[in-house]
């Protein structure tokens, strides 16, 4: 971007100006997106360069135009849900539960044990989901497509489970105030036993392609690092805070959905650093598929997969079809009909990228009077520009995709 292209104004044009080099060579200004593929997303950062290296950077957020937050003040609670997937899409299912849980927060619902269960496996699979995208993603940015190539059939297998739980695959609106609209069906269970069986070999030789790797060593260790203090300081939750030293994860501090019911590690880093997070990521996986054991061994039986809660819960489909009063209540529904408490409430999960939290205000009508989505993404992406100071172009874009910024969070 030419000097002369920048505003008058722009603090930037200033410094071009007066050659603040002080061996004679000219700064120049880069854009690093908005529409860039190094960028993983529709966000900009203007870097002040000196050469390849960036002495100043300035990320600009808002390219998506979406205002989810205002769009749920003028929905009813039902149709909500669809605007929370779109958030962190490689991660979806979690979203939506939080969601659910939110509301069933708000109503004193009490879910059944299986439907907590169910709930945890397939938030675990998101997890994955969202930890395969990010880990193998950041192979390819240090120039190691074979990885990512590997382990992508395995994102495609849990897409399956998607489909076979609610139909959808990406953008999944799963789950109902209270469970599952539906039990899961033998198929499900099927593939996800064939997931599991298969995905752990996978898994580990994608750790043994970059683990011990030299190039990608020398590519992520001591890039991007970031203290405990300061990343608890910009708010830091999830991997990248973990990866920094601090072991807080909503799933322990806060336990939801029975998550107080299984045993497992909370993987933590030293340095905070692209490596770190890197292997952090590696490590929740192996947690995640050993929760979904844990799960499945403790099912209960039975079919139960809903709270009897008829106010909120939508009646089945064929009752839809051929019963006037099914009908109608599922039109209320739907339409906000059924009153819910003036209430003030926060609920948070553990999401891919941190914590994860619906701040609700109802004031008693069929729309919440004030929802605000806690955006892991939103929180952490104000520290970027601290941690790619003095560092190269090259390490710029590992660094950003180590943090795993998701568009759909910075922009709601």
């Amino acid at each position: 971007m030419s000097e002369l292209l920048l505003p008058p104004e722009h603090r930037y044009a200033k410094i071009i100006k007066e050659k603040l080099n002080e061996d004679g060579s000219e700064l120049s200004i880069l854009n690093l997106g908005p529409t860039h593929p190094a960028t993983h997303g529709i966000f900009q950062n203007i870097l002040l360069m000196d050469g390849e290296r960036i002495l100043d950077a300035e990320p600009t957020i808002g390219y998506i135009h979406r205002a989810f937050e205002k769009i749920a003040e003028n929905r009813p609670f039902y149709q909500i849900t669809p605007l929370t997937d779109r958030m962190n899409y490689c991660s979806s299912p979690i979203n939506n539960m939080a969601w659910w849980m939110t509301l069933e927060k708000l109503l004193n619902i009490e879910v059944p044990k299986r439907a907590q269960y169910l709930r945890v496996i397939v938030m675990e699979l998101a997890r994955i989901t969202d930890h395969i995208i990010c880990n193998s993603i950041l192979g390819v940015d240090t120039g190691a497509y074979t990885g990512f190539l590997y382990v992508f059939q395995f994102r495609e297998k849990i897409y399956e489970i998607y489909e076979e739980i609610c139909g959808a695959r990406l953008t999944t609106n799963m789950g109902r105030l209270g469970g599952f609209e539906r039990d899961w069906s033998e198929e499900a269970f099927r593939k996800l036993d064939v997931f599991l069986e298969e995905f752990p070999i996978a898994w580990k030789e994608f750790e043994n392609l970059f683990e011990r790797n030299r190039i990608f060593i020398d590519r992520t260790v001591n890039v991007g690092p970031i203290s405990a203090e300061s990343a608890m300081a910009y708010g830091f939750t999830g991997p990248n805070l973990r990866a920094a030293g601090v072991d807080y994860d909503v799933r322990v501090a806060e336990p939801y959905s029975s998550y107080e019911d299984f045993e497992f590690i909370v993987p933590v880093g030293k340095s905070g650093d692209t490596y770190d997070r890197f292997c952090v990521r590696n490590a929740e996986v192996w947690e995640s598929l050993s929760i979904i054991r844990q799960a499945l061994d403790k099912m209960p039986e039975g079919n139960v997969y809903h709270a009897e809660v008829p106010d909120y819960y939508l009646p089945p489909k064929e009752d839809v079809y051929n019963n006037m009063e099914a009908l109608i209540y599922h039109f209320k529904i739907v339409m906000g009909e059924v009153p819910v408490p003036v209430a003030e409430i926060y609920h948070a999960v553990e999401g891919g990228n941190g914590e994860l939290g619906f701040y609700l205000i109802t004031d008693g009508s069929r729309t919440p009077y004030r929802l605000h989505f806690r955006r892991p993404c939103f929180i952490y992406y104000q520290a970027y520009p601290e941690m790619i100071k003095g560092a190269l172009l090259s390490d710029a874009i590992v660094i950003l995709s180590s943090l795993n910024v998701i568009a759909g969070e910075l922009d709601a």
